[in-house]
């Protein structure tokens, strides 16, 4: 068996140190908690500090949780050995990694167990908030011959304003060879600003269970095979697969067996054409309103097509007729939206643009109940989407 060592977020150099013992077998497995979960946890000693895991396990994921149940995966040091192989295959060969995405995730844990693999320290940028000028510099200073990166598509949005108005900041970021984009789809308007610029953007697909991303711009990597089973789900198989999870019986449901290959079910919708994959949406992400499933996936990809919205994602709110309706939150440009406006002699013009594309596309049974514009998606501090905050601002004086 394993044990346990609960480490800090903050304590960058120790989290390296750490696992890259749990990764030679000579130190235990590691579990990053950020600030806020470790002041949740009391003070004294975590009680997870006294588990004994798996023998072989080196990292214990707590996932993000984003619809409000978060799980904890176990890693075994094969399972992260066999995806650093596979990204640096695919990627062309071993780099120098700049960490940017926070270490209490698998993205950017991910950063550090790439960098022991290929014997290269890598680049870290400074404490706090990520900045898009700090990313730049930091971007300047890295040494490698190669050079990666992982972010989520808000930092790429804000390093995309600097770069396509800053040509040295363009230059800079063009150094790097490949910029892997996860937690949440990619928008197809951003990879295009981004090919704009000269930026080698990839997006991934995977998760905690899967070591990280384990799909690169739609094909699997080295020997993982992506099935799309009878319902629909996308199921993943490979040496990258997690050992499962603390829970058991969560186990048991999420990693089945069938004609002698484990297979993860993702819980995603997708489907698979000419080997490559396309994922649709969360499974669990469909709700019964007037007696009709609507997806709300598929209420997000018809609002995407209004002009204005930046970024845009469907919840579920409660309605006393109807049971749940869907509600959108959206990013919207405010200058296009206020020209819009007065065109329009000031009517909510938002609202009416979202509910008329919602409704022409998937009837009106998808339109939105409530449309709430925003500065910025509210994010988890993987990326990911916040869903538990989206749908409380939805449901807010509806």
């Amino acid at each position: 068996m394993t044990s346990l060592a609960v480490l800090d977020a903050a304590d960058v150099a120790g989290v390296t140190s750490a696992l890259e013992a749990a990764l030679k077998g000579s130190g235990p497995a590691v579990l990053v908690r950020d600030a806020r979960a470790a002041r949740l946890s009391g003070e004294g000693a975590d009680p997870l500090t006294d588990i004994e895991l798996p023998t072989g396990t080196a990292l214990l994921i707590q996932t993000s949780g984003s619809t409000g149940t978060p799980k904890m995966v176990l890693l075994s040091v094969n399972a992260l050995r066999a995806s650093s192989t596979a990204v640096t295959e695919r990627l062309g060969g071993p780099g120098q990694w700049l960490l940017a995405l926070p270490l209490s995730y698998i993205a950017g844990l991910s950063v550090l167990v790439r960098s022991a693999a290929a014997g290269i320290a890598p680049a870290f940028l400074p404490s706090g908030p990520f900045d898009a000028r700090g990313f730049i510099d930091g971007v300047a200073k890295m040494t490698g011959d190669r050079r990666y990166t992982s972010l989520v598509p808000v930092q790429l949005i804000r390093v995309l304003e600097l770069c396509e108005n800053n040509d040295e900041a363009a230059r800079i970021a063009q150094s790097l060879d490949a910029i892997l984009i996860g937690g949440q789809m990619l928008e197809p308007e951003l990879r295009l600003r981004a090919q704009r610029v000269g930026l080698s953007v990839v997006e991934t697909y995977g998760s905690s269970e899967t070591s990280g991303g384990c799909v690169y711009d739609g094909l699997p990597l080295r020997d993982v095979a992506v099935a799309i089973g009878e319902d629909g789900e996308v199921l993943i198989a490979g040496p990258s697969l997690a050992s499962g999870y603390l829970d058991e019986q969560l186990t048991a449901e999420k990693f089945v067996q069938h004609d002698g290959t484990r297979w993860y079910r993702t819980g995603d919708a997708g489907s698979v054409d000419g080997g490559r994959v396309t994922v649709s949406g969360r499974m669990d992400r469909v709700i019964i309103s007037g007696g009709l499933k609507v997806s709300l996936d598929a209420v997000a990809d018809a609002a995407r097509t209004v002009p204005g919205i930046e970024q845009v994602f469907a919840v579920n709110i409660p309605d006393s007729e109807w049971g749940e309706r869907p509600a959108v939150i959206a990013q919207v440009n405010t200058g296009f939206f206020a020209e819009e406006a007065r065109n329009s002699e000031g009517e909510n013009s938002v609202y009416a643009a979202v509910y008329d594309a919602v409704e022409a596309e998937l009837g009106r049974v998808a339109a939105p109940k409530r449309v709430v514009t925003v500065e910025h998606i509210p994010l988890l501090e993987s990326g990911k989407p916040d869903y538990v905050t989206m749908r409380s601002l939805a449901a807010r004086d509806a």
